[in-house]
């Protein structure tokens, strides 16, 4: 069985594929796809085949997947470009054939407010009409997304904005990973929807507090108002529509569209996900 990961060259593909191998999946059944020629070239020196690709340019993705009996396809991470380059991938796969079609969505994509979900939901319902039977891992959070402003509590002992009370169930990078290779190397998952997210949602004042205790430090977290939140990033530099979305996320993060935490995932890799101050502790040098 040939399994093919769009995006394998990127941080969520190589993990993914390392969870695979873990599980028992040869390296030569599964075909890394991506830009990142360098990347590329090392996978293929782990035993695994490769073909460099770019959805957005279908030309480079006939006959790639001959062959292919399952594809992942790992949400690009370009917005107002993602669904062209999704529909490149799926027309590839349906034409090849393809069993089974795992698509990473966002958490509660049907439904949820997140500014991030008009591309995915286009994405699923897309897929749904390409006839393949699909399996929809709608991610919640990454943990490592917050990365940054652990870095600048350590830096300052501050963390600000606009997020409030608002809880995140996040998990790391690595949890989803093995979510999806569970999903690739298991059967039983065509036609489901998976809520992934981490088994205990936090706020920013707890985000402080585990800080806190991993850097011995005092931290504390200032709550602004989305006016003195969009002021702080343009000061930093970011222009005025990437200021204006991040805003928006950070809204919908205060109004609880990241707060669910549904236990799938967990129940998916067999083991609890990994706690907001474990991945904090990996983050210290």
């Amino acid at each position: 069985m040939t399994i093919a990961i769009f995006g394998a060259t990127g941080q969520l593909g190589g993990l993914t594929i390392d969870s695979l191998i873990r599980r028992g999946t040869a390296p030569g059944n599964i075909l890394a796809l991506g830009r990142n020629q360098d990347r590329l070239t090392e996978l293929a020196d782990h035993g695994l085949r490769t073909a460099r690709v770019d959805l957005d340019d279908a030309a480079t993705l006939a006959g790639v997947l001959d062959g292919v009996e399952k594809v992942f396809l790992i949400s690009m991470n370009e917005p107002g470009r993602r669904v062209a380059q999704h529909t490149n991938a799926v027309e590839a796969a349906r034409t090849a054939g393809v069993r089974q079609l795992v698509y990473t969505s966002v958490l509660e994509a049907p439904t949820t407010v997140l500014a991030l979900a008009p591309e995915h939901r286009a994405t699923e319902e897309l897929i749904t009409a390409s006839g393949i039977p699909a399996t929809f891992l709608r991610h919640g959070w990454y943990t490592e997304n917050h990365r940054q402003e652990f870095d600048v509590a350590r830096q300052t002992g501050v963390v600000a904005n606009s997020v409030g009370g608002g809880r995140i169930a996040s998990a790391p990078r690595q949890d989803y990973a093995e979510a999806a290779a569970v999903v690739l190397s298991t059967p039983g998952h065509e036609g489901k929807a998976y809520e992934l997210s981490g088994d205990t949602g936090w706020t920013y004042t707890e985000f402080a507090a585990a800080a806190q205790e991993v850097l011995g430090t005092p931290v504390r977290y200032e709550v602004l108002t989305p006016e003195q939140e969009q002021k702080q990033l343009i000061g930093l530099g970011l222009d005025e529509g990437t200021a204006g979305f991040l805003g928006m996320l950070n809204a919908n993060m205060r109004d609880g569209a990241l707060a669910p935490a549904t236990g799938e995932l967990s129940k998916l890799i067999g083991r609890p996900t990994e706690p907001l101050i474990e991945t904090m502790r990996s983050w210290m040098p």
